[in-house]
């Protein structure tokens, strides 16, 4: 039993003496006596009451400025039962969160009782990415201001067609990149905290896409014209993506297929942009997109090593969706005009034919990549090739 003197002076246990009497008992074992001693008013009747709150024993001394606190086992005894939410490293993950974790660190210590938050992303396999920390990482060094790396005054001179093609494209972006938010936000708000680098790359995903929306609008406005057209086809489209409920599936098929397949558009817009503020916009959005797909890959490759079943739930997602759409327009026709001439640049035949056909490798391009993607996922060739194509028309 080791016995310590603490002298409090005139700083009275409502002023924060409190703090040093429980940073002295703190590093005391129970049963050791802490002597107590100071000038504040009424300093004993607030040693009783702290030492019953805090569960010590309490002996005053022979004057009413000095007392004696026994170090209680009541003190540990609220945080014996605690567990500690894995540990604080990426490797400290666990298989499942259990709700009363809530919204505790990792690695902290959850004192029993806590209240149980419902998060039903909480399972490890179902989300989790090796390079999570790393793509988090990415994402925010990533990341640029409008104001500033946009060259909103550079020169346009191109015709008023090019710029009203442009316009129904920005349109068409404006209204994909909405959806895009929409998704990662609202599986943010359902992943565990346990898994916050998972829940940080959909925070700052759904940020991206918030950026993308308001360089898009930005951009179409920016010669006064009105916005284009968005038609049902395209909403009926992007609306299989917003209410698609499981993770994983809405990861591929927005991630993996819509994404991955508008990285090669946003390639196509840089390069038959019609001024170097476009092209900037469409190669800085681009970046931030190559990053949603990295991640949607890196989750699937891991989550279907682990999930026999995942290979058959996403070919029915793909085949799911085709059949919902398949009366659908697809791609509006304004939308595939607007494409063509932004690489025709003049109403010409010859013109018309050159955009045409920059379209159609577009097309082949997202394709290919599509069937790319989808061999790194472990699917067969002649799978890749009848998922690629069943694919909405629409792009996204």
């Amino acid at each position: 039993m080791n016995r310590t003197a603490i002298d409090l002076g005139g700083l009275g246990l409502d002023q924060g003496a409190i703090v040093l009497l429980r940073q002295a008992l703190a590093a005391m074992a129970p049963g050791d006596r802490l002597a107590v001693s100071g000038t504040a008013p009424a300093l004993l009747v607030h040693l009783r009451a702290f030492a019953r709150a805090e569960g010590h024993g309490f002996e005053p001394g022979p004057a009413d400025s000095s007392a004696t606190l026994v170090r209680g086992t009541a003190a540990s005894a609220r945080w014996q039962q605690a567990e500690r939410a894995g540990s604080a490293s990426a490797d400290g993950t666990v298989a499942h969160a259990p709700p009363h974790w809530g919204l505790a660190a990792r690695g902290a210590a959850v004192e029993a009782g806590s209240p149980a938050f419902h998060f039903d992303l909480a399972d490890r396999d179902a989300l989790w990415c090796d390079d999570a920390g790393e793509l988090y990482r990415r994402a925010m060094a990533g990341q640029w201001d409008p104001a500033q790396a946009i060259p909103w005054d550079a020169p346009r001179h191109h015709p008023a067609f090019v710029e009203a093609a442009l316009v129904q494209v920005l349109t068409y972006l404006i209204e994909n990149e909405t959806a895009a938010l929409i998704v990662p936000a609202r599986f943010a708000a359902r992943v565990h905290p346990h898994f916050r680098e998972v829940m940080q790359l959909l925070a700052i995903q759904a940020a991206d896409e918030a950026r993308h929306i308001e360089v898009f609008t930005r951009r179409a406005l920016l010669a006064g014209l009105p916005l284009g057209l968005s038609t049902c086809g395209g909403q009926t489209s992007l609306q299989t993506l917003v209410d698609e409920p499981e993770f994983a599936l809405a990861s591929f098929l927005l991630s993996v297929l819509g994404e991955g397949s508008f990285l090669h558009l946003l390639g196509f817009l840089h390069v038959h942009a019609p001024d170097r503020c476009t092209a900037e916009i469409m190669r800085l959005a681009a970046q931030d997109e190559a990053r949603h797909v990295a991640f949607g890959m890196a989750h699937l490759t891991r989550h279907a090593a682990l999930d026999p079943t995942l290979h058959g739930r996403l070919r029915v997602a793909v085949e799911r969706r085709h059949a919902a759409l398949q009366h659908t327009a697809g791609l509006n026709a304004e939308v595939f005009d607007a494409l063509v001439l932004l690489a025709a640049r003049e109403l010409t035949p010859a013109g018309i034919a050159r955009g045409h056909a920059a379209v159609a490798e577009l097309q082949q391009q997202m394709d290919a990549g599509r069937r790319a993607r989808l061999g790194k996922l472990g699917f067969g060739d002649d799978t890749a090739a009848l998922l690629s194509s069943l694919h909405t028309r629409n792009f996204m």
